[in-house]
């Protein structure tokens, strides 16, 4: 089980050219395991659209979203706020083995989770950083998939340098550094793709 653990949990280099640090561990769970943990967030995370204040009009999004945490701690971000939920055993399991698998490189303790479900490839995320004042300086974020393959891309804020890469079934990748400061991330919209995405942002929450 240890081999198994440690071949599920290496981490690529940095994925930027400059200005913060991206590192791609690709699945980190086993195809069986990362089913079973799709087909639990789908059933019984209580869904529910999320709201964004853009150019000061309320909007309602076809994306779904729910928040958890060590507390009932709020969460502000877009023109929002959320309260979060308690932790549930499945989404405590993950957190645990995600926290062992970057152990190496940041030793974070998450405190919380913002969950994202996108139906289809209709549904996106627009360019944003998570930047928010809660989230403290340098935060470290580490961003798990389950289910359809999209697209995941960053942009630099000043000198407009992209960078590309497909999120897969079980794959983690971390953002850390100076990353939010200096890039932008979106999940980009695809036509071709009918399967549901489960994203889950690990986070903590600074007083």
């Amino acid at each position: 089980m240890t081999d198994l653990f440690a071949s599920l949990c290496q981490p690529a280099e940095n994925l930027l050219p400059f200005d913060g640090i991206v590192n791609d561990y690709g699945p980190v769970f086993s195809a069986s395991q990362a089913d079973d943990h799709l087909r639990y967030l789908l059933a019984e995370i209580p869904w529910q659209h999320d709201e964004a204040v853009i150019y000061g009009k309320r909007i309602v999004t076809a994306r779904q979203v729910a928040w958890y945490g060590d507390a009932a701690f709020d969460y502000r971000y877009s023109g929002t706020s959320r309260t979060a939920l308690p932790w549930t055993n499945t989404l405590l399991a993950i957190k645990t083995h995600v926290e062992a698998c970057i152990a190496a490189i940041s030793p974070t303790r998450f405190n919380s989770c913002l969950l994202n479900l996108y139906a289809d490839g209709s549904q996106g995320m627009a360019w944003h950083s998570d930047d928010e004042a809660s989230l403290g300086r340098d935060t470290v974020i580490a961003s798990l998939s389950f289910g359809a393959t999209r697209k995941f891309a960053l942009r630099h804020k000043r000198s407009g340098d992209k960078r590309e890469m497909l999120l897969q079934h079980g794959q983690l990748i971390v953002m850390r550094g100076a990353t939010q400061s200096h890039w932008q991330h979106a999940i980009m919209k695809s036509s071709r793709i009918h399967a549901p995405r489960v994203n889950l942002t690990f986070r903590t929450i600074v007083a």
